[in-house]
């Protein structure tokens, strides 16, 4: 068996869809004999995990399957190999680098409650 990462992708639709488009890109690990197993398999993740819940707003919320939009075999697991690079463009790059220190921030909270919980 091998090891490939895909990239399954969702487009999110709120209430009517009225709204700037959502899309979620998600980094999923695929165990298969060959690419064309790892590719179906993705597909019916995708499939499979499509889903729809009312929001607060009782607005129908659904993740509906685009497709599998990258599908990499995984020659072997190393410390800190890179696994997925995407380049952003942004017009207001401090926003940006706010954000990032911000989720970087959420992490470390986070991890630091889940330890709390264990002791």
């Amino acid at each position: 068996m091998n090891w490939y990462l895909s990239k399954i992708i969702f487009r999110i639709i709120c209430g009517d869809g009225n709204h700037t488009p959502q899309f979620d890109e998600q980094l999923r690990l695929i165990s298969a004999r060959d690419e064309e197993e790892a590719f179906d398999k993705a597909i019916s993740i995708g499939r499979r995990e499509q889903d729809g819940f009312y929001n607060h707003e009782q607005q129908l919320v659904q993740w509906k399957f685009v497709n599998v939009a990258e599908l990499y075999r995984l020659s072997g697991l190393l410390d800190g190999a890179e696994m997925y690079s995407r380049i952003q463009e942004t017009d207001d790059p401090e926003a940006y680098i706010d954000h990032a220190n911000r989720l970087a921030e959420h992490i470390r909270s986070s991890s630091t409650h889940k330890m709390l919980k264990l002791l």
